[in-house]
């Protein structure tokens, strides 16, 4: 089986964070973007590999934020492309905006950290180890750039972590992969990419410092692998 340029680099972050192991029960969060849905596609293929072993489940989350979520078109799509790749697919309703306290406001932060909770329940619930979510290399750099000026501390979403409090392990098998990838191989393929259209999932602030990120790395892979590397190579007796 020919690998494509993007399994090559999930194989090569798989083999450099030790993200497969073999009887893993993998949750994929099933979102419709190009993201999940390129990561799904890639991880039904590894299956075939003989080791190691693993199974993997999908679940998407139906909120009930106005605009957030995808027509019954597209829906029944998507279940379709999952029993292509032989990956059992679950929707489960979450009233998101329904959970806001007296008081609160809706935030594209409240949306997502709902669903990871929920992701996190429905893995812990059906036996699954891990949870494969579909940030690629530009979502780590971004948050990394977030978190260096704005908290002043070095910080991202690590490829992969493992929860304190839960027997669950987060992976991120994309974390070596560029957006641009992505797009390009959806987009030759004629997958959906379902994008939150909400009042609040623009997220203008993460999408200022991903044009932040193309300017800092001249708008080159290599300039994002090298600040990439830069997490790993660091020089203590240069720094204050």
């Amino acid at each position: 089986m020919a690998l494509t340029h993007i399994e090559k680099l999930i194989a090569k972050a798989v083999r450099d964070y030790g993200m497969l192991a073999e009887g893993d029960r993998i949750l994929l969060g099933a979102s419709g973007g190009k993201d999940s849905t390129t990561l799904a596609w890639a991880l039904s293929r590894r299956r075939r590999w003989n080791s190691p072993r693993f199974e993997l489940e999908a679940l998407r989350i139906v909120g009930d934020v106005p605009g957030g979520g995808m027509s019954d078109v597209q829906a029944e799509r998507l279940a379709g492309m999952y029993a292509e790749w032989d990956i059992p697919y679950r929707t489960l309703e979450v009233p998101i905006i329904g959970r806001l306290k007296a008081g609160e406001k809706m935030s594209c932060y409240w949306c997502a950290t709902q669903r990871r909770t929920e992701l996190i329940r429905w893995a812990l619930e059906n036996g699954c180890n891990k949870i494969a979510l579909g940030h690629h290399l530009d979502d780590i750099l971004a948050t990394l750039l977030m978190n260096m000026t704005k908290k002043g501390e070095i910080a991202t979403m690590p490829p992969r972590l493992e929860y304190e409090k839960y027997p669950l392990e987060v992976i991120r098998p994309l974390a070596l992969v560029e957006e641009d990838s992505i797009r390009g191989f959806a987009r030759e393929q004629g997958w959906l990419a379902t994008t939150c259209t909400c009042d609040f999932g623009a997220d203008g602030e993460r999408k200022e410092y991903q044009r932040r990120l193309n300017v800092l790395c001249g708008g080159t892979e290599e300039g994002k692998r090298n600040l990439y590397r830069s997490m790993s190579n660091v020089k203590d007796g240069y720094l204050a």
